[in-house]
Formats: C-alpha cells, sequence, structure tokens
C-alpha cells in the first residue's frame, strides 16, 4: 500500500548512513547533529518531497555539515558506550520502576504517507514535538507514484469497495485539480502583483490563496508526511495507544514505528508489546472506547442546531482569581487570604493588576506569567476539518473530538462562487454524502471517515486557560493565517468578553486581530523576503 521510492545506487550508499531504512514510509534519522535534524525537518513541512530525498537534494555534502565527523565513535566504543547505558537504564527502568527515565532518550522519525485520519492519531500525545506538511504549499494534483496522494485503507482496499473507492477519490482529486488551477488565474486577476513586491513572494501568496480555497475538496484519506521529536516515554505512549485503536491503518504504522524506533532507541521501548504491560496498556483502553460505544449506540437523539463557535462553560470569578494569583508570589499571603483581599478592591485597583500583570508587550510571544492559568474556557466548535488539523495541533490544552461524519453539512469558501464553481463544489460534496453512506454500511463510521472531504463540519471541543488564550488566540488570528481557523479564533475571543464578561483579559489579548484581508500570506511572505534579502528586491 506504499509507494516505493527509488534511488540510485550512490544515493543508497549515502542514506544508509543517515536514516534506518531506505524503502519503508517509517524510518529514523542516525549520525545527524540535532541542528541539522530540526532545519531538516523544517523544510519538510513546506516541500512534496520526501524526506530523504530533501536530505540528498538540499542537505547532504553542504559546508556547514561536516560530513567527515558524522559517522560518530569507532565500532568498539560505540558498544562499549551502548552496553553501559543499556545495563543502566535497565537498573533505574526494570527494577525500580522509575518512569522518568524514559524521557532521558529520544528521537527523531520521519512519517510519510499517512492519512490526515492518522495524522491526526499520532499528533494526539502532548509530550513530543511535531512538524506536518501544510496544505497551503504545494498543489496536491502531484501524483505519488502512480496515483494521487491519498491511501486506500486496509478495510477498504481488502473489500468489496476497493474499485469503486479508487474511482470515487480519484474523481475526487481530479476535481481538486481543475479548482486550484481555475483560482490560480483567478486570484492574479483579482491583485495584481505590487510594486515592490518580488515574483516569488507574489505567486506564493496566490499560491497559497489558491490551495486554501480548494482544500475543503481533500478527502480525509489525503496523505501527509509528519516529522515527529519526541522522549522514550512519549513514543511508548503513542504506540500503546496506536495499537488500541479500530483503525488498521493505525495499527500497521505503530508496528512500522516500533520497528525503526528500536533501530535507535530499544531500551526505552522494551515494554510496548509486552502482553503483560503494553499489550495490557492497549487491552485496556479498547475495553474502555468499546464500552463507551455500546453505551452511546443506545442514545438515539439529533444533534441540535448550534453556532460554530460556543462558549459552554467558563470561571465566573476569572479576573478575580488572576489578581490574587498575580500578587502571590510577590507576597507571604495564603492564597485565601489573598483572594479575600482582592475580592474587596474596586474594579479600578483589579484591572491596574492585571494590566501590570500582563506588562507592555512588544509582540505576540509576549505572554504574561503562570497566574494566568488560575482561570479557563470550554468551548464546543462545529467547524471545517481543514480548521480543525490546525486548531487540534495546539496540544497544551484540552482538546477532544468526533468522528468525521457529514450529517453537520459543509463549508463552501466565498471564492468557490466567485470563480463559478458553486455547483460543481455542491455535487461534488452531495456524491460524497452518497459514497459515505455505502462505505459506513459496509465498513462503519470509523473507515467512513477517510472519504470525506476537508469541507465537511466536525465537532470538537477545546479547553484551554487564560495563558493558553494569549497563545492560541493571537497566533491562529494572525493576517496569514487560514481564514477559517481565524474566523473559529476571533469568535472565542468575542466570547470571552461578552458572554464571559471578561473584558479586562480580553483587552490584554492585544494582539488578536479581527481584521479581514485579502492575500492572507502576503505580508508574512514579504517580511519573509526581507530578513532573506534585507537590501530589498523585486526580481
Amino acid at each position: 500500500m506504499y509507494v516505493r521510492e527509488e534511488f540510485t545506487t550512490e544515493e543508497r550508499s549515502i542514506l544508509g548512513r543517515f536514516f534506518t531504512n531506505i524503502d519503508s514510509p517509517v524510518f529514523a534519522l542516525v549520525n545527524l547533529p540535532e541542528v541539522v535534524k530540526g532545519a531538516l525537518f523544517a523544510r519538510y513541512s513546506r516541500s512534496p518531497k520526501s524526506l530523504r530525498r530533501l536530505f540528498l537534494d538540499e542537505f547532504y555534502d553542504q559546508p556547514d555539515i561536516p560530513i567527515d565527523q558524522l559517522s560518530g565513535e569507532s565500532e568498539s566504543q560505540s558498544i562499549v558506550s551502548l552496553d553501559r547505558a543499556e545495563r543502566l537504564y535497565d537498573r533505574v527502568f526494570s527494577q525500580y520502576g522509575d518512569d522518568s527515565v524514559a524521557q532521558l532518550g529520544g528521537a527523531h522519525i520521519a512519517c510519510e504517507q499517512a492519512s490526515n485520519i492518522l495524522t491526526k492519531i499520532l499528533e494526539w500525545g502532548r509530550l513530543a514535538a511535531y512538524l506536518e506538511q501544510s496544505t497551503r504549499y504545494i498543489f496536491y494534483d502531484q501524483k505519488l507514484g502512480e496515483r494521487y496522494r491519498y491511501v486506500a485503507p486496509p478495510e477498504i482496499a481488502a473489500g468489496p469497495l476497493n474499485a469503486e473507492y479508487t474511482a470515487v477519490i480519484d474523481w475526487l482529486f481530479d476535481e481538486y485539480s481543475d479548482l486550484v488551477h481555475t483560482c490560480v488565474p483567478y486570484f492574479e486577476s483579482r491583485f495584481p502583483r505590487q510594486q515592490g513586491d518580488s515574483q516569488f513572494i507574489y505567486q506564493a501568496s496566490i499560491k497559497a490563496k489558491a490551495c486554501d480555497s480548494a482544500r475543503g475538496l481533500l478527502p480525509a484519506s489525503t496523505t501527509s508526511n509528519v516529522g515527529i521529536f519526541g522522549s522514550g516515554q512519549a513514543f511508548e505512549a503513542m504506540l500503546v495507544r496506536m495499537n488500541s485503536h479500530p483503525l488498521e491503518e493505525a495499527r500497521t504504522y505503530a508496528r512500522m514505528m516500533l520497528e525503526e524506533l528500536r533501530k535507535v532507541i530499544p531500551s526505552f521501548l522494551k515494554r510496548v508489546d509486552l502482553p503483560d504491560r503494553g499489550g495490557a496498556w492497549s487491552g485496556y483502553f479498547q475495553q474502555n472506547h468499546e464500552a463507551i460505544e455500546r453505551i452511546t449506540s443506545r442514545i438515539d437523539v439529533n444533534p441540535d442546531n448550534t453556532d460554530e463557535v460556543t462558549l459552554v462553560d467558563w470561571d465566573r470569578d476569572a479576573e478575580n482569581k488572576i489578581a490574587a494569583a498575580a500578587l502571590y508570589a510577590s507576597t507571604d499571603l495564603p492564597d485565601t487570604q489573598l483572594q479575600k483581599i482582592v475580592e474587596n478592591m474596586d474594579e479600578s485597583t483589579k484591572n491596574e493588576i492585571i494590566r501590570a500583570y500582563v506588562g507592555k508587550r512588544e509582540n505576540r510571544r509576549h505572554k504574561p506569567g503562570r497566574g494566568m492559568e488560575r482561570s479557563f474556557y470550554r468551548f464546543d466548535i462545529l467547524s471545517d476539518f481543514g480548521s480543525f488539523r490546525d486548531l487540534q495541533r495546539h496540544r497544551m490544552l484540552t482538546i477532544d473530538w468526533q468522528r468525521l461524519g457529514i450529517k453537520h453539512g459543509y463549508l463552501t469558501p466565498p471564492a468557490i462562487a466567485e470563480v463559478g464553481w458553486g455547483q460543481r463544489w455542491d455535487d461534488a460534496m452531495g456524491r460524497i454524502k452518497d459514497f459515505y453512506d455505502t462505505v459506513m454500511n459496509e465498513h462503519g463510521a470509523d473507515v467512513a471517515q477517510y472519504v470525506v472531504p476537508f469541507g465537511f463540519k466536525l465537532r470538537y471541543s477545546m479547553q484551554f486557560n487564560a495563558r493558553e488564550a494569549f497563545h492560541l488566540l493571537e497566533l491562529r488570528t494572525a493576517q496569514q493565517g487560514h481564514p477559517d481557523y481565524r474566523r473559529v479564533c476571533q469568535l472565542m475571543h468575542t466570547a470571552i468578553r461578552e458572554k464571559a464578561g471578561h473584558s479586562a483579559l480580553a483587552d490584554a489579548m492585544s494582539y488578536v486581530d479581527h481584521g479581514s484581508y485579502d492575500l492572507e500570506r502576503l505580508e508574512a511572505e514579504r517580511m519573509a523576503e526581507h530578513k532573506r534579502n534585507p537590501k530589498g528586491s523585486a526580481d
């Protein structure tokens, strides 16, 4: 089910020094400085290339990478140090049961040709770093091997719907291709290149706008590349959870990941497939999931109509609590006494405390202290799946989501009607609705998710404290963001001010941007080009 990338004999010899395998879509990086790994993954997110091809084309044999120093210690020294480390790990981890030592070893791993259902499973854990291929920098009509970039899930590939599935998804990608290449000339005519803007930044902004407009047609089976860096502990938890997942793609990927990770951090992953350790842990997750599924199957109620963003719960006394928390570290008073003192203050004094605690912020990265974590907000959101993919990456908050399906309808970007594609868009979504029902009846709701386009709506909850709200809402309303998730976060900010009544906190989030823009990426591309070429160029 995976395309094998072709490399020359010389290339395979080179790759064998730096990657744990040359043919599988899952592999780890070895014998490279950490800074090179980070730069390679950063470049990876904006490239259609595989990581190994990207390394060969852009990173191998560069002056700043001392290739002759990358092979590490001699074989005998490696054996000695590895043996010593394994003995130490076994003694602490196995004999004393100190799980924290599993945080001391880590690995970079590349996960390629993963569906957009699987990427969300991979990115569930908080304590790892993920960088996922973006849909706004490449056209997804570029085929991988002989077909478009999508997964045929094993359940469908081995069943009676395989031929129909291939025909429907190929047709959907054909529609995406026609649409995205219709959007490019339309946006070029609507937004002419401005004097002083290079052709490079102009075309990058136009491409991003076209990709943003068309991505709603991409099915959840669309493949993506994900670069992950995590500790042994983070990978262990990830693999145990994936081993219990109802989708075969997740379980198959877990086996491939375990095989590759054991080539670089074997000691940290000994428990994953032991029947009485990781096996029992996976069984616990599976049993709980099945028990909840049995209960929810008895709830036969249609969902109420709701707004796109609903603030469902919040701390009614948040500003008093945050003011007290702001004072706490600078006093020697008990928390309860401080809260009573603050409650007796007038509003202007409380606001003064919050303003002083927030301080004069020169950019959105200047965030107030942990006293802001004293309060919380919980939102119920019904947005398109494409927006969810971006917001789900904020893993420090508490986020949970329902299955992707068709019952909540779909979103149609304004540009679709502008380019004369309204009927074709509706026709595409209508055909997928029918095919979704077919897959649902044959394989169930989990597998049926693969055929649902990004434009369909998904319900999910997000709960976070006020400090996280600064990060989330300011970042995701920035000018260069996708208009759909910008709108979701703008509505969150408005709800904090108007529904929760926390005006002092909402005002402190001074980098939340409620504006609307035409070419969202243009200003960001201009700043990036200025950093690359401070003297300026319009070439």
